[in-house]
């Protein structure tokens, strides 16, 4: 979590996420990163950390917020969901509430277009 969304920001959190989630195996799963044409995802830095990772680049055409819909779609309900209703008086709250949405959005609240599945459900039944 950060004040600021920069570089420093986007790459620790790559970081982050790349370091805890790998496969069976040990190694990283081949990922495709979507993001829009922020300075943070355009930087060299970005292009370069992502090969490193085995992941591949897509990104929103300009102008072209369809591109990403399931992601401005989950951000939308963790505002409307997570966030506006509260009095956030800090940082650390905030953080909280995001960090404890994505454990229920992701591992408890079923979804209509996932056959009333929660997405962690849905995952396990299509590898399984």
């Amino acid at each position: 979590m950060s004040f600021n969304n920069d570089n420093p920001l986007v790459l620790h959190t790559f970081e982050k996420a790349f370091n805890k989630h790998k496969d069976a195996t040990g190694k990283l799963p081949e990922l495709i990163v979507h993001s829009d044409q922020g300075s943070q995802y355009t930087s060299h830095a970005y292009h370069n950390m992502l090969p490193q990772v085995s992941a591949q680049i897509s990104m929103s055409r300009r102008g072209n917020c369809y591109d990403n819909a399931s992601m401005e779609s989950f951000f939308s309900h963790l505002k409307v969901e997570a966030l506006y209703p509260y009095d956030i008086r800090d940082i650390a709250e905030v953080q909280r509430r995001i960090e404890d949405y994505i454990h229920f959005y992701n591992e408890e609240r079923i979804q209509k277009k996932l056959n009333k599945l929660t997405p962690v459900e849905y995952r396990c039944q299509l590898v399984s």
